[in-house]
């Protein structure tokens, strides 16, 4: 059997798994029988039907009886598109999916869906592992990304990135409350001398300015804007 791990589908993709094989998937309807009868459909790690629904959150994979390359050429999904035109693409990223492929994650990544909606339309500045990606989010974050659809227009926002012409503002709810319900955190951030993997306010570390501002307080946590 053949193994294809999806993405984690996020609230506007979940319903009927037939509908998100045929209209989000792009499978025909003969693909869908073969996978019906002489595959499987797993979600969260249970076998189910074309007729069962997903919910938010979930993970699908399908297994094929035969190679899924010849099946259908791409399983990749693109999450929300809030705007495109020939220049720019701005997609909502959801929570699990991973920006671009990297090792353990060579599938079922953004550019893997990217690729498959936009097809060669995709700045190439980045080299082929990451085309048109311009900034990134981790994969726990969910938000929208700015994916640049030629080399000008990348270059044009990186720019932009660069000067801090192009403004993100952020939502997050942290543990813990705030003395000031304005403010700005103005301290380097680098890799943590205590633990690679995680970053931390060092001497030597890269200028980084966050404005906050307190939305709602939540008891033992707080609801802020971040820019």
């Amino acid at each position: 059997d053949y193994k294809l791990n999806l993405i984690t589908w996020s609230a506007t993709n979940q319903g009927e798994i037939r509908k998100i094989l045929s209209d989000e998937l792009h499978l025909s309807k003969r693909e869908i029988s073969r996978l019906k009868f002489d595959g499987k459909i797993m979600v969260g790690g249970r076998q189910v039907h074309v007729n069962d629904h997903m919910k938010v959150g979930e993970t699908m994979t399908l297994v094929f009886s035969e190679d899924p390359k010849q099946v259908t050429k791409s399983l990749s999904v693109v999450p929300d598109i809030l705007y495109e035109d020939d220049d720019v693409i701005v997609v909502n990223k959801p929570v699990g999916m991973v920006v671009h492929p990297a090792a353990g994650n060579e599938s079922g990544t953004l550019v893997n869906a990217l690729m498959f909606h936009c097809k060669d339309s995709l700045s190439g500045i980045n080299g082929k592992l990451r085309p048109g990606i311009v900034h990134r989010i981790d994969k726990d974050t969910s938000g929208l990304l700015i994916i640049a659809k030629n080399d000008r227009a990348h270059l044009y926002l990186s720019e932009q990135l660069k000067d801090h012409t192009l403004a993100r503002t952020y939502e997050a709810v942290v543990i813990g409350g705030l003395k000031e319900d304005k403010g700005t955190v103005n301290a380097p951030i680098g890799r943590s001398p205590k633990d690679r993997k995680k970053m931390a306010i060092v001497p030597d570390g890269r200028r980084a300015v966050t404005h906050y501002e307190v939305v709602e307080p939540l008891g033992r946590y707080t609801y802020l804007k971040l820019n």
